[in-house]
Order: structure tokens, then C-alpha cells, then sequence
């Protein structure tokens, strides 16, 4: 910088952080140079896209923060700047309307990702921001310079300050590979070791429960768990049998604490109440009456309510003797045990826990041990379930990180003047 030049900022990543990172700091009169690795910005944003878009939680703030669950205090402090509302009149700013749904998630009025990440995008350009795409990041250069990797060669790129927004490692093929890692600890960044959020649980499952239900959606079920501390849980909701084991909205919301459990023990059991519209002693009642010539499985399904999936599901898990007794019987519908063995490899997962540590960042997300480089979205520590919390909370930390780098770039420029 030299008292005629504005400051130059440089964010590495096109996903909602680093474009929200853009626009954060372009209105505070800041230069912005955007780089990507991909061809494009917001592809992971596109894929959202395909699912309608859940950009956020209609639900109250309090309860909203606690879905960050361990980081909620850090995040409290992020969503004071840009919360669930402000993110929805944001929206409206490029003439998209959202709408909440039955469930509180909430969505654009046309389900669309696509027309919103036009409409940003053209706005960030008229306001100034310059994109480069095909710059892949490989660190600093000895001199402080960013160092890239482009179809053309390597290339290195001097600038003011950096914000770093290059996603978690999860999908992968979309650009967030993680590869940032390597250059991070080379600079003794302190990260938290990368793992996968939102993601599938492995099961040992027969081959005949695998290749014929593989897919097959378990609703409604009620999840019951014990946790580390030896508290006991119930959550109602949603989940999906797979080839490998089980997923879906159910799993990823209480996602973290199994992923812990097998981490520290080996595996996590989770106990499912495939009937919850009928408590055990009724349920015993109704499986006692005479089964005459009806098969278990047509006598669940008349008797239980169980669908097909559910009732291949207790087939799989059941013991005959158990099968032949009608309270032994509703005793294991109530509370159906599914031992899970592993998580999905991260690559798989919806999102990545871990990243670079908030205690290595300052209150405007600046590394306490490289001034003027700053880190906002899915690459820092923390993780929340689906449902517009993660969004959310990236939008809201790229915001925090552009107006911290705008600031510090002026800083430096004044004490550079006098």
C-alpha cells in the first residue's frame, strides 16, 4: 500500500464464505482480488441447490445457537452480526423471497440455487471484485507473497492482507479438498484434525438387507442415546437405510456425539423406536393376538404398522425366539440396538469438523501468528447439523472476516501515512 493506492485484499475461496467475505469488505472500500481453484464459484452452493436450497432456520435464536453445540459461544458472537433475519433480508436484496417450511427450515420461494448466486455474482462484480479462476493455493512464497498453481505455471501473487475461505474437505471434487492443511501447519497454525459432519454411519449389514432396502427411508422413528456423560437422549425424525449402514437428517443431528463415541470406544449403539405411536405395553397387547396364517412379517406390518423397510430391518436384527414372543417382541420394536461401527470417510460427508482452531483467531477471525490473514467459513473449527445452520454461520463468519480485514487494512495505511 502507498498513500495513492487503496488497500488490496485477497480471499482464496468462491464458496458463501469468501464471497460474503468480498462483499463485507468491498463496501468498505477495499480492492478485492477473489481466487478458486475451480472454474467457477459457489459449485458446492450449486449442489445445495439441488435439494432447494436450505439457506437457514426459522426456529428462535436461543435454540438456534445451541445447534452449534460446543463452538455456540463463538458463533452467539458471529450471529449477533449477521443472524438467521438478516440473512433472509440479504436475500431479498437480489430479489430473492424465502419462505420457511413446515419443519422451520427455510428456503428460496423458487427452491433455487442458481438464481441467487447470479444475481450475487454480478452484483460483486459491478462493486468492484476481481475473480480468478484455476488458482490453486499453495501457501506463501519466502517473500510473503501468495503462492498459486494456475494452467499457466505457478504464479505468485504479492497482496495487503488475505482472508482464507477454502472450505473443509469434504466433497471434494467441488474444490474443498482440504489441501490447506499442509501449508497452515507449515506456518505452526494450530488445527484441529479434519473429520466428517453430517455423514452416513457404517453398519454390518447382510447382503440381502443391503442390495434390496438400500435407500429406503425409516420415518418416523424416534432416536434414543446415551452420551459420554452418560445422559440419556430421545430425538424424533427422519433416517435413511444405505448399502453401508444408516444416514439421513436424524443421524446428522446427533452426528457428533456418535462420531466421538466410536472415536473414544470403538463403535456407538444407537437404539431405535420403530413404532412410536404406540408405547410397549399396548404394542405387547396387540402382537399377542392370534396370528393365525399371517406370516411375522404381515402381522408386523397389520399389528405394528412396520413398512416394508422396517420390518426387514427387525428381520435382520431379531432372533427367532424373540421374533415368537409378543413382548420380547414389542420390547425390541421400542428400542431396535444398531451397533455403528464407523463414520463415512470424509470425503463422503455433507461437512468437516475441525479446521483451524478460534483460540489461533482473534475476535475479527485474524491469525493470532500472521497478522493480516484471516480465515472464515467451514476451514475453521466447528460444525452444525443440516437444517441452514451451517450456511448460516459461514455467511455470518465471511461477513465478520471482510469487515476485519477492511479494518485492519485501513489501520495499516493510516500508520503508514503519518
Amino acid at each position: 500500500m502507498t498513500p495513492t493506492t487503496p488497500p488490496r485484499l485477497a480471499i482464496i475461496g468462491g464458496g458463501p464464505a469468501g464471497l460474503m467475505a468480498a462483499e463485507a469488505a468491498c463496501a468498505a472500500g477495499v480492492a478485492v482480488d477473489l481466487y478458486d481453484t475451480m472454474g467457477s464459484v459457489g459449485r458446492k452452493f450449486l449442489l445445495a441447490g439441488k435439494g432447494g436450497l436450505n439457506l437457514t432456520h426459522s426456529e428462535p435464536q436461543a435454540r438456534f445457537v445451541e445447534r452449534y453445540g460446543a463452538r455456540r459461544t463463538e458463533i452467539q458472537r458471529w450471529l449477533n452480526a449477521f443472524d438467521a433475519d438478516a440473512l433472509r433480508t440479504w436475500a431479498r436484496g437480489l430479489g430473492v423471497e424465502t419462505f420457511a417450511g413446515s419443519s422451520g427450515r427455510v428456503f428460496p420461494a423458487d427452491l433455487k440455487a442458481a438464481p441467487l448466486l447470479r444475481g450475487w455474482l454480478r452484483r460483486l462484480r459491478e462493486s468492484g471484485v476481481t475473480f480468478h479462476m484455476h488458482h490453486r493455493w499453495l501457501g506463501w512464497q519466502a517473500h510473503g507473497a501468495l503462492h498459486f498453481a494456475t494452467p499457466q505455471g505457478e504464479r505468485a501473487v504479492p497482496t495487503d492482507a488475505v482472508i482464507l475461505a477454502l472450505g473443509g474437505a469434504s466433497w471434494p471434487q467441488l474444490g474443498s479438498d482440504g489441501a490447506w492443511v499442509k501449508p497452515l501447519q507449515e506456518a505452526a497454525i494450530d488445527i484441529a484434525p479434519l473429520q466428517p459432519a453430517n455423514c452416513g454411519f457404517e453398519l454390518a449389514w447382510s447382503e440381502h438387507l443391503s442390495s434390496r432396502f438400500g435407500g429406503a427411508p425409516l420415518k418416523p422413528v424416534v432416536a434414543h442415546w446415551v452420551d459420554r456423560r452418560g445422559a440419556a437422549h430421545a430425538r424424533q425424525g427422519e433416517c435413511v437405510l444405505s448399502e453401508y449402514g444408516i444416514e439421513g437428517s436424524l443421524i446428522y443431528a446427533i452426528g457428533a456425539e456418535l462420531r466421538e463415541q466410536i472415536a473414544e470406544r470403538g463403535d456407538a449403539t444407537l437404539m431405535l423406536d420403530l413404532v412410536p405411536g404406540y408405547t410397549e405395553s399396548v404394542l405387547a397387547e396387540r402382537l399377542a393376538a392370534p396370528r393365525g396364517k399371517h406370516s411375522i412379517g404381515d402381522w408386523l406390518r397389520r399389528r405394528a404398522g412396520l413398512d416394508a423397510a422396517k420390518c426387514a430391518l427387525v428381520f435382520e436384527l431379531t432372533d427367532k425366539a424373540t421374533l415368537a414372543n409378543p413382548v420380547a417382541l414389542a420390547k425390541q420394536l421400542k428400542a431396535l440396538p444398531l451397533r455403528l461401527r464407523a463414520p463415512r470417510p470424509v470425503a463422503e460427508a455433507i461437512s468437516t469438523a475441525g479446521g483451524v482452531r478460534l483460540e489461533a483467531l482473534d475476535e475479527n477471525l485474524m491469525l493470532h501468528v500472521r497478522p493480516g490473514v484471516f480465515c472464515a467459513g467451514e476451514m475453521l473449527d466447528w460444525e452444525a447439523p443440516t437444517g441452514g445452520y451451517l450456511l448460516t454461520a459461514c455467511f455470518a463468519s465471511g461477513l465478520l472476516a471482510g469487515r476485519g480485514a477492511a479494518r485492519w487494512l485501513k489501520a495499516q495505511q493510516r500508520q503508514r501515512d503519518v
